[in-house]
């Protein structure tokens, strides 16, 4: 597997364990629609939350929040229509970011709610 797709999978894997620690439950990873894919598809009482992971290695070009543009947002909603869909979600959504960095020294983890709509 390239080194890219290592620090993705690590990421994805910072942010499923952070946001179950702080309550949400997984329901779906990498959840795809034709060509849209929703990293992580959690829920936390009667809300589901479609959450995009970035994960960097670095911040020297940038935070890894800073890299989901409104392409991409618009290719989650995409996907995320059709969860809805498909599972007849009748309650509240969410959309929210988990921007990870992972250096040799720590793994930084920020969540940002309602980061696109």
């Amino acid at each position: 597997m390239a080194q890219h797709n290592d620090t993705g999978k690590q990421g994805e894997d910072e942010a499923v364990r952070y946001l179950q620690q702080k309550g949400y439950q997984i329901l779906e990873r990498n959840y795809r629609h034709q060509h849209a894919e929703i990293d992580l598809i959690a829920q936390k009482g009667k809300m589901v939350i479609f959450v995009e992971v970035k994960t960097r290695t670095s911040t020297r070009f940038g935070h890894p929040e800073e890299f989901v543009n409104s392409a991409k947002a618009r290719l989650v909603m995409k996907a995320a229509e059709h969860y809805i869909f498909a599972k007849d979600w009748q309650h509240d959504v969410r959309f929210d970011i988990v921007a990870v960095t992972v250096t040799p020294e720590e793994v930084n983890v920020k969540h940002i709610e309602d980061a696109f709509y």
